[in-house]
């Protein structure tokens, strides 16, 4: 059983954004509140594993939000990040993993695909090259290179291969279940990584075409392709209002929001 909690799906200027008052940022609908995008999955292994019976909390994504997420939805446990690339909006909440650290007295792995590892190592100095005076502490990872499927735990943790515009991203499978945010482009070999998905979390920004993401009407092509049962949309920009392009969306899809649980059979 696959737990999947939504802590952020939203854009990087998140949803509402600054000075705007467009009708879905003036919105009392609280799905219609989005911080940057991120989910933690929990995974309960399979015998014979040494790790059998034992839940892992495998977070996806530092976001810029990650102290707010992990407030509102009750994480208190992270057993392992796994990077889908190195935009802002996706790892500049890493410094409040040092809590994950001190709560659980050990160092947590990270795992990112090698170029997403040099911009980590660039970005967060501090972290992978620490300063002689740490202050109020600095989070201990143990990074880990991404070059394909692997285990954590007991649970298969399947890369998928993603395009954000020209950049090379990853998305990411267990089990049945596949999450693949920040992209516009599924190259051919990776298809075949997405057999047998039966419910995915996919990119879709806007109605109107973007040059690094999905719009709306190509994520239904690409839900309908997969065969999909469940399919939930993030990376939500201000133009969507949740209720209003919900009601459009086809049966079995619909958008994702903050605090969505979904539980996946393996």
């Amino acid at each position: 059983m696959i737990r999947v909690t939504v802590l952020g799906s939203g854009t990087s200027h998140g949803v509402p954004a600054i000075g705007c008052d467009c009708a879905v940022c003036r919105s009392s609908d609280p799905r219609d509140r989005r911080t940057r995008p991120s989910i933690l999955i929990e995974a309960r292994s399979e015998p014979p594993s040494p790790f059998a019976g034992a839940v892992r909390s495998i977070l996806v994504d530092t976001s810029t939000d990650l102290r707010a997420q992990a407030l509102a939805n009750d994480v208190r446990r992270v057993d392992a990040i796994l990077f889908t690339h190195s935009h802002a909006d996706h790892v500049f909440g890493l410094d409040d993993v040092r809590r994950y650290n001190q709560m659980q007295k050990a160092a947590i792995a990270c795992y990112a695909d090698a170029e997403t590892l040099v911009n980590l190592r660039r970005v967060f100095g501090y972290v992978f090259e620490p300063p002689r005076q740490a202050g109020g502490g600095i989070p201990q990872l143990v990074p880990f290179r991404i070059a394909g499927p692997f285990t954590l735990g007991g649970v298969e943790v399947v890369p998928v291969p993603l395009y954000h515009g020209r950049l090379p991203v990853l998305g990411f499978r267990i089990g049945s279940f596949a999450y693949l945010t920040d992209c516009n482009l599924i190259p051919d070999e990776s298809w075949p990584l997405l057999d047998g998905v039966r419910t995915v979390i996919l990119d879709a920004l806007r109605h109107r075409p973007h040059s690094t993401h999905f719009s709306v009407a190509e994520s239904v092509d690409v839900v309908a392709r997969l065969g999909v049962e469940r399919a939930y949309f993030t990376h939500i920009c201000h133009d969507l209002a949740h209720a209003e392009t919900c009601a459009q969306l086809p049966a079995g899809v619909e958008l994702a929001y903050d605090g969505l649980v979904i539980e996946v059979d393996g």
